[in-house]
C-alpha cells in the first residue's frame, strides 16, 4: 500500500533524526572512551619535557568533539533540506541524498579540527598547555574575554541569524544536484563556524577533554540558535565570559 505524502515525510524525518542522535551518540561514546584512555596515561612531570602528541589521534579526538557538539543544533537545517528534498522528489526530481548535506556541514568542522590540532600542537610545543591541556589562568582568562566580546559582535550575530534561520538559508542559498547538496551544507558550515568557533577555542582555557565544559558550550550552542530568546541569551552569555575572564586575568 502506497503511503501519503505527509507519512513518507514524517517517516523520512524520523529517519533523519534517528541516524542524528545515532552519530552524535557515537561521538559522545568515543570522547568519553577516549577521556578514560588519557586519564590512565602517565603525566610528564618534569618541566623541560613536551607532552606525547599524536597528531592523527588528536585531529580524530577533536573532529568527533565537534561532531558531537555541533550536530544536534544543525538538526533544524538537516531537517529543512530533506523536506524541501522529499518535495522535489515528489515532482519526479533526482534524488540527492540528505547525507550529502551533512557531510559538507562536517567537512567545514573537519577543517577547523586541522586548525586546532596545529593549535594544540604548538601550545604543547611551547609548554603553554598544562598536562591537563588547559593554558594556565592569565592565558584562559584572556580566551574568555575574547570569547565573551566576539559574542557581542555583527559579525556572531549575522552568523548566527543564518544558522537560526534554516528555511532562509535553504530559499537562499539552493543549489541543485549531489554537488550542490555538499556546497550548501559546507556554506551552512561556514556560517556556523563563524558562531561558534571562538567558543570552541575556550576548550584550551578549560581543558581539551573537560567534557562537563564540552557538554556545557554544547548545550549553549543549542540554545543559543535554537531558542526563542537565543540572541539575548547569546549576549548574556557574552557578558558573563568576559566577565569571568577578567576574574581569571586579576
Amino acid at each position: 500500500m502506497k503511503l501519503a505524502f505527509p507519512d513518507l515525510l514524517r517517516r523520512e524525518r524520523l529517519v533523519v533524526l534517528l541516524a542524528l542522535a545515532c552519530v552524535t551518540a557515537i561521538a559522545w561514546r568515543y570522547l568519553f572512551i577516549a577521556q578514560q584512555a588519557m586519564d590512565m596515561m602517565p603525566m610528564n612531570t618534569m618541566p623541560d619535557m613536551a607532552m606525547p602528541f599524536d597528531a592523527t589521534w588528536v585531529f580524530a579526538m577533536w573532529w568527533v568533539m565537534m561532531i558531537g557538539m555541533m550536530l544536534p543544533s544543525a538538526a533544524p537545517m538537516i531537517l529543512t533540506y530533506a523536506t524541501v528534498q522529499h518535495r522535489k522528489r515528489e515532482r519526479d526530481e533526482p534524488y540527492v541524498p540528505t547525507a550529502l548535506f551533512v557531510a559538507g556541514y562536517l567537512i567545514v568542522w573537519g577543517g577547523f579540527s586541522l586548525v586546532a590540532t596545529a593549535a594544540q600542537w604548538a601550545l604543547q610545543q611551547s609548554t603553554f598547555l598544562s598536562p591537563t591541556l588547559a593554558l594556565a589562568p592569565p592565558l584562559g582568562g584572556a580566551v574568555f574575554i575574547i570569547a565573551g566580546l566576539y559574542q557581542l559582535t555583527p559579525l556572531k550575530y549575522a552568523c548566527l541569524n543564518h544558522c537560526r534561520s534554516p528555511f532562509a538559508f535553504v530559499l537562499n542559498h539552493w543549489r541543485d544536484g549531489w554537488f550542490g547538496a555538499l556546497r550548501m551544507g559546507a556554506g551552512h558550515g561556514i556560517y556556523c563556524l563563524g558562531c561558534c568557533w571562538v567558543l570552541m577555542a575556550l576548550l584550551f582555557a578549560v581543558g581539551v577533554m573537560n567534557l562537563l565544559w564540552v557538554a556545557a558550550i554544547a548545550v549553549f550552542v543549542l540554545v543559543e540558535k535554537l531558542l526563542p530568546g537565543g540572541v539575548w541569551l547569546g549576549r548574556i552569555g557574552g557578558s558573563a565570559m568576559a566577565a569571568f575572564g577578567v576574574w581569571l586575568l586579576v
